[in-house]
């Protein structure tokens, strides 16, 4: 994302012919939403969000580090590799190759990017999935990058940010990656208990055992527009339940409206949110301290909100 605010004109070489000019093939971007083309500059110019129709396309993490300040990401514990500890095979791979080709398309060695940066020079611990790692599966390395972040933060005495986005725990590494969800969440345990907050932005889409621990816990959940959210799939609910679920079950707005979330933010205003958030949070002000009534005047403070 740093590229997306920071971009610099490049010119051709007046010298040079047009023979030797190549266009590369990938100058258009269908949108998945309204399906028009979108010129892929003027998309990654926009926050990759589609100027006809706001639908929020996927980011990479290293892409989602942009939300900080230039230059202050410094990345952690980039030396935990995934391992295979049950030797894992399926009839068309094993995991170890996945977790090779994986690595050699999006050049991350997990899913989940942590590190340490700042938000308008306000430190912040931060953790990010990505989806095009194996569909940001919870594994062991993803959780243990997860909860040495929090770890860190509650040691730095500072505010942690996660970024969600998964299609669950990580079958291939079976109860290992179960038991990330309680290692991850007893990490975040201890920042409350230094007194720093934890915000989650859930992102399209959040799934699995991703969404039934930390995110859900979070003392501030925020949501993108039409992200989709919740633990198994609509479909496979419904084929359960045997009933047909209402139009926008688990968007994020649907959340929203059943309290499963505290706000919908869109990504070019996620920056400015989260630094109100963290000034807020920085304030350390002690809350003004009123007499109770012993009837208390709920139709006059009614009449105060309105």
């Amino acid at each position: 994302m740093k590229e997306f605010f920071r971009r610099t004109r490049k010119s051709f070489d007046s010298d040079q012919s047009a023979e030797t000019v190549q266009i590369p093939d990938d100058l258009w971007v269908k949108c998945p939403s309204c399906r028009e083309l979108i010129y892929r500059k003027e998309l990654n110019d926009n926050l990759k969000v589609c100027p006809k129709c706001s639908h929020h396309m996927r980011m990479s993490a290293r892409e989602w580090v942009g939300l900080l300040d230039v230059g202050s990401f410094s990345e952690t514990d980039a030396n935990l590799l995934p391992t295979d500890p049950l030797g894992f095979v399926t009839p068309d791979d094993t995991y170890a190759n996945k977790l090779k080709k994986s690595q050699h398309r999006t050049g991350m060695t997990d899913a989940m990017l942590t590190g340490v940066g700042s938000i308008n020079r306000m430190w912040i611990g931060i953790g990010v999935g990505d989806f095009s790692f194996m569909g940001a599966s919870m594994g062991s390395v993803y959780g243990e990058r997860l909860a040495r972040a929090a770890e860190q933060a509650a040691k730095l005495n500072i505010p942690l940010l996660t970024i969600n986005t998964s299609g669950g725990a990580r079958q291939q590494e079976g109860v290992i990656a179960l038991m990330q969800m309680a290692k991850v969440t007893m990490a975040l345990s201890r920042l409350a208990e230094a007194g720093q907050p934890h915000i989650a932005v859930m992102i399209d889409p959040c799934y699995g055992g991703v969404t039934a621990s930390y995110p859900s816990v979070a003392d501030v959940i925020i949501a993108e527009p039409g992200a989709n959210i919740g633990f198994a799939g609509k479909r496979l609910i419904e084929q359960i339940i045997r009933q047909k679920l209402p139009a926008g079950f688990q968007t994020a707005e649907f959340m929203l409206k059943n309290g499963m979330v505290d706000m919908v933010v869109s990504r070019s205003d996620l920056r400015d949110v989260l630094d109100r958030l963290l000034r807020h949070y920085n304030a350390r002000s002690k809350p003004p301290v009123v007499q109770a009534q012993a009837e208390p005047e709920l139709a006059g403070y009614a009449q105060g909100r309105a």
